[in-house]
Order: structure tokens, then sequence, then C-alpha cells
């Protein structure tokens, strides 16, 4: 249901975030706890690997906001990972907007950092999902990078800048938090028709370009925002549009990007899948060549109906071993919900799952 415009909140809401870009940041800010370097990642500077899972609905409060997923309970959820552990999760602003009054609502998004504080856990939030998922469901296209992402209104009626200055500004100060995942999935193709399936994108010669000028813009002003602050990439890494071949390394290669991400999905059990050209091998000798570490953010393989959870996790631990001596920094596990559907052949990981043993196995902090 489409509500019609507010005039008065939106003014206050305008007034107040031109105010919030103006104020300096505050004195004490906590300082930056994650480092990138070509070795791999830090904390608090220490050598960090660490393992975890993709938990995108970690801010949904039925009682607030529309939701993406379940609700999950978020101290049951961080008690049982080892200390140190990673979480990436959705920080949309369709999340930040409470459901009744149609004003912004940072509670649920808040709750999320300070249940991961009081037990020691780090996450890593992305401020967008590149196929409109859990927002307008709209798949942000090539012209949405080259300028859309300043111009076009969407939840709570801001931009994607205005977003980002948002939530930069209000959690870059959190204990937990391990860096900033702009998109997620960042493909600047162009629809053939209202449903922009896959098959109906093309890939404009400029897309690279594109991209890495997105970075240069989007990225610079988190820079700007939250000095030192690590930005993730959020590639999936396996020849898309914009990072297709030798493409990724040029994006890779912005001043802007501090980690490099690769997505895994459909090769069960082995390490390095892929092909020459946009395979994990091809992405770790990329990241090398510019000096920036590359984090296996997603890796899916189903269960349930079509397979256990503990063959899902022995194929989970052959890969990772594998990657992680080819030289990867991270194994994030997709994904995590409280409800997991076992009766059906999905990628859920539910509480109690095997994986959560390998979970704790790999996350190391020296």
């Amino acid at each position: 249901m489409h509500l019609p415009a507010m005039r008065t909140p939106i003014l206050v809401l305008s007034i107040g975030l031109l105010l919030s870009w103006l104020l300096p940041p505050p004195a004490h800010a906590a300082p930056n706890r994650v480092d990138a370097t070509p070795a791999g990642l830090t904390l608090d500077g220490r050598q960090w690997w660490p393992s975890g899972f993709d938990a995108y609905q970690l801010a949904t409060d039925w009682s607030v906001n529309a939701g993406c997923g379940a609700m999950v309970d978020l101290d049951d959820y961080f008690a049982g990972l080892p200390p140190h552990s990673l979480t990436r999760f959705n920080l949309f602003a369709q999340l930040a907007v409470n459901k009744y009054t149609q004003q912004l609502d940072f509670g649920p998004m808040d709750a999320v950092f300070d249940a991961a504080a009081r037990h020691g856990q780090m996450v890593l939030p992305v401020l967008a999902a590149a196929d409109g998922a859990c927002e307008s469901g709209v798949f942000k296209e090539r012209d949405w990078y080259r300028s859309g992402w300043r111009t076009v209104a969407g939840a709570g009626g801001l931009t994607f800048e205005q977003w980002v200055r948002t939530a930069v500004g209000r959690w870059k100060s959190r204990s937990a938090l391990a860096g900033w995942e702009l998109v997620g999935e960042p493909e600047p193709s162009i629809c053939g028709d209202q449903s922009c399936g896959w098959q109906q994108r093309s890939c404009p010669v400029d897309a690279a370009r594109v991209l890495r000028s997105f970075f240069g813009s989007a990225g610079a002003m988190v820079t700007r925002l939250h000095g030192g602050a690590v930005i993730w990439s959020g590639f999936t890494g396996g020849g898309q549009c914009g990072t297709a071949g030798p493409d990724y390394q040029y994006v890779a290669g912005s001043p802007y990007v501090d980690v490099l991400d690769y997505h895994d999905y459909g090769a069960d059990g082995v390490a390095l899948p892929g092909d020459q050209w946009n395979g994990l091998a091809e992405r770790l000798r990329q990241a090398r060549a510019v000096g920036k570490p590359l984090a296996v953010n997603e890796i899916g393989q189903h269960a349930g109906s079509c397979g256990s959870t503990s063959e899902r996790a022995d194929d989970f631990r052959t890969k990772v071993a594998g990657q992680r001596a080819a030289g990867t920094a991270t194994a994030l596990f997709w994904a995590f919900v409280p409800d997991p559907r076992h009766d059906q052949c999905t990628y859920d990981i539910g509480p109690g799952d095997p994986v959560h043993e390998l979970v704790s196995e790999l996350t190391s902090l020296d």
C-alpha cells in the first residue's frame, strides 16, 4: 500500500539530516578495531581469521518494521558463536522505517549492535542489495551506480547517499563494527524487461568504469565520515557484469575498496571453484596483485530434504581448509535462519546445525 507523503515529518527529517552532516564527528569516537592488510585482516592489532554466518534478518522486528525474514533472538544467536566471529547482516534503509508511523526508527538496528557487543562479536552491515531484495524489489541498474544512488529517493524518503550518511554517522563508533559493505553483489547491468532476470540483462561496455567510479565516490564519502573504516566490496566474484575477468582487478584497485569478496555456491566440497577467468584461484591472484585480502563471505550448500546437515558441514570443512591454505581471509556461511526448513532443499542453517561447530573451529585471533 502506497501511503501519501507527509510534508511536516519529511521537512523535520531533512533538517535533521542536514544538521547531522554539518556537525563534527564525536570527539571521543571509538578507534577502528578492524584493519585490512595484504596478509589478511587484523582485529585490535592481532591477526584475525574470522568465520561466521550471513544472518541477513537480524534487524527484523515485526513490532517495528516490515522485516526481512524471521525474527531472531539476538542474545541467543550471538551467545552461540565463538568470540570474535563475524556476522554479515542487512542494514537497509527499509528496515529503519517504522511500518506504523512511516518515520525512521533505529531501535531494531541498534539492538543488533548492542547484542553483538555484549557477546564479544563483530558484525558487517550491508547497506543495500543490488537486486532490491528486502527493499523496493527493484534491481539496481547501471544508471543507479552512475547517479541514481544520489538522486533516487527510497525507503524513508532517503536517497542511498543520505542513508549511507545516516548509517555511518549513527553506528561508526560501535565496538562490534567490522566495516561497511555498500552494496551486496553490485552489478551495473541494464535490464531487458521488468523482471530483470539475469537472462534478460545486458552488460554495458563501461560497466567496470561505472562501478569503480561508484566506489570512488561512495567509498570516499564513507572514508570522510568514518576515517580509517574498512570498506568491503561485496563482489559476487563469478564473472558478473562490471567485475568479469580482468575487470575484477580493475575495480578492486580502487583506493576506496579495502577487502575483496567472493561468493561460493554450486561446488560442494571443492576448495577453489570456477574457471581460469573467474574462479576463486584467479580472484586470489588478483587480490594479491592489488595487495588486498579476499573474503569468502558467502558459502552456500543445500541440505534438508536433499542432503544431511552433517554431510554439508563436512563438505564445508574440506572446502574451507583448501581456501584458507590458498590465502582467503574469511569463511561466512549462507545462511543462518532461526526457523530452518528441514523438509525442503535449502541453504538454511539453523540453531544446533553442525556448521556451528565448524565456525568455532575456524575462527582464530592470534
